[in-house]
């Protein structure tokens, strides 16, 4: 996919650069995400006081395999 992924640790949530999706906001582009791909992901902007230096979503990843498998193929189809 084109999203970039951040380093996490101790989590159940990868947190995604969307920025080569768009420039929408990331509540905007989660819910675009969900009408196009099928796919749910959490915006980052309500759980932080100031604006965001880039665009951030997550997902969270405490799923099954072949949910996690579903998910990753609609993500390689999504905005192509």
């Amino acid at each position: 996919t084109r999203f970039t992924l951040r380093e996490v640790h101790g989590s159940y949530f990868q947190l995604a650069e969307y920025s080569a999706y768009g420039s929408e906001g990331d509540r905007a582009f989660c819910h675009r995400l969900v009408k196009e791909a099928g796919v749910a992901a959490i915006p980052v902007s309500p759980f932080c006081e100031g604006p965001l230096e880039a665009r951030l979503i997550r997902f969270c990843f405490a799923k099954s395999e072949a949910t996690l498998e579903a998910a990753a193929e609609r993500l390689r189809s999504f905005g192509a």
